[in-house]
């Protein structure tokens, strides 16, 4: 048995059992990716597919119950190679991250910023995606973090750390009748066609929660992944928006008024997660320690302080 069938394996599954598209990501030929599950099935003296002709479109229970050790065999391969890694040049490599659009466009910038300062030899690589999404990148090891808030905190396979906490605001047009409602209140908030996130985006849930306790149901006439997005049709008069504080760029927004809903709203916590049994190298560590820092001490923390009191 070879690792690279073990990869053959876990890639075609991943690749939603297209071996064309599988070989691509392994970067052979597709006869070569047919030839490592054939074998690996020989070795194995049972089908680890089920097939339809000559198609694969799922796994055998043997397949199942196999793939769980091929990912944590490439795993423990990958753990070795890295502390041989850090060994040789602890400064050299690659930096995988899979977060949420509000990160990858208003947190983590700067913090990449400084990290490429110290680390310019580390190459980056970052995917954007919904919560779940990111999480799944993490569990197949396609990145090397996950960031973003929600499920992290309690996934038994991820160790998790809590970086900052955030709510929410509301953004409107200039001259916008709800600017004038005050105090506000959910209750006046959901007098007005509302833009917010999806659901399979930070923090919905939470959100959805709040409006029901108090026997609400506002009207959302669009919701969509992207803040920009939202702001976008808020600016065309579709509705108000509640989006991720950190998501409020001051000055790119002037035309923009914003509003805290903290008072109002949970607030929700952006986690770091790996997988519980991978290898962090040291420039992976000083990431970690990089973004704790930066978000609490000169970030987002203080700057969503700084807006709360101005109003």
């Amino acid at each position: 048995m070879e690792f690279r069938q073990l990869a053959s394996l876990v890639t075609v599954v991943e690749a939603g059992f297209n071996v064309t598209d599988a070989a691509e990501r392994l970067h052979l030929v597709q006869s070569a990716v047919s030839q490592h599950l054939a074998r690996l099935e020989d070795e194995l003296g049972t089908q680890l597919f089920v097939r339809r002709g000559k198609r694969l479109v799922g796994l055998s229970a043997a397949g199942e119950a196999v793939l769980r050790y091929a990912r944590d065999a490439l795993a423990i391969r990958e753990n070795i190679a890295a502390i041989g890694r850090d060994h040789v040049d602890e400064a050299r490599g690659r930096l995988r991250i899979a977060t949420t659009h509000t990160q990858a466009r208003y947190v983590l910038p700067p913090v990449i910023g400084r990290f490429r300062e110290s680390y310019p030899a580390v190459g980056l690589e970052l995917h954007q995606g919904t919560p779940q999404q990111v999480i799944d990148m993490a569990l197949k090891d396609r990145v090397d973090f996950a960031i973003c808030t929600e499920e992290l905190g309690d996934h038994p396979a991820l160790t998790a750390i809590p970086i900052y906490r955030w709510n929410r605001s509301l953004i409107a047009p200039k001259n916008h009748p709800v600017l004038k409602r005050k105090p506000l209140s959910l209750e006046r908030i959901c007098e007005y066609p509302l833009i917010t996130y999806t659901f399979a985006v930070t923090g919905t849930r939470h959100l959805q929660a709040t409006f029901a306790r108090a026997g609400l149901k506002p009207e959302v006439v669009l919701s969509a992944v992207d803040a920009d997005v939202i702001k976008t049709y808020v600016r065309e008069g579709l509705g108000i928006g509640l989006i991720a504080t950190p998501a409020c760029a001051g000055s790119q927004d002037e035309d923009l008024v914003v509003r805290d809903l903290s008072h109002l709203l949970p607030w929700e916590t952006v986690w770091v997660a790996y997988d519980k049994d991978k290898y962090l190298r040291r420039f992976q560590q000083q990431f970690i320690e990089l973004l704790d820092r930066m978000t609490m001490e000169n970030g987002v923390i203080r700057a969503q302080r700084a807006r709360a009191k101005k109003r």
